[in-house]
């Protein structure tokens, strides 16, 4: 099912806040629209996006790729962000991150075994000076952890957990 079949007011109110000129300016509402479902962007998603605003897929695709708030892949339930620019670098972030991965046994990018956490490498999460620092999102929204060691986001991953054993 396509997203104007699934959306029609949604995206109908959303492209209404734009002059018909600039329906471009609609693509991040509309991306974020259509990852909330899944917690990603699918293929189709990025098409039908594209068909609407009179975009190619490709112009899509390189939206989606230039922020780390939009997703084109399955993932786990939260996606743990770890800054490594050099900002963050100079802080240890990329021993932090490399370390961290070994604990958790994954690489970036990857999902732990419980299938709940991915551990992301991102670029410029705007807090240097608090490096080694990460964002989470979820489906509850996006927060921001700060001068993290691998012992204190180990105790965070476990509450995750917790969390979401709670919730089943």
């Amino acid at each position: 099912m396509s997203l104007a079949e699934k959306y029609p007011q949604e995206i109908e109110k959303i492209l209404a806040k734009y002059p018909p000129e600039h329906k471009r300016s609609a693509v991040m509402a509309l991306l974020y629209m259509a990852m909330r479902e899944g917690g990603y962007i699918s293929k189709a998603d990025k098409a039908d996006i594209a068909s609407m605003l009179d975009m190619t897929t490709t112009e899509v695709s390189s939206i989606v790729g230039f922020y780390s708030l939009f997703h084109d892949e399955k993932a786990g339930q939260y996606r743990l962000q770890v800054c490594t620019d050099i900002g963050c670098a100079l802080k240890g972030a990329d021993q932090y991150l490399a370390d961290l991965c070994e604990k958790l046994d994954v690489k970036p990018g990857e999902t732990t075994e419980d299938g709940l956490i991915t551990i992301e490498e991102v670029k410029c999460l705007a807090a240097c000076d608090k490096a080694p620092m990460f964002q989470v999102q979820s489906p509850e929204g996006i927060k921001y952890h700060e001068k993290m060691t691998v012992d204190t986001t180990l105790a965070l991953i476990e509450e995750l957990r917790k969390d979401a054993q709670e919730a089943k």
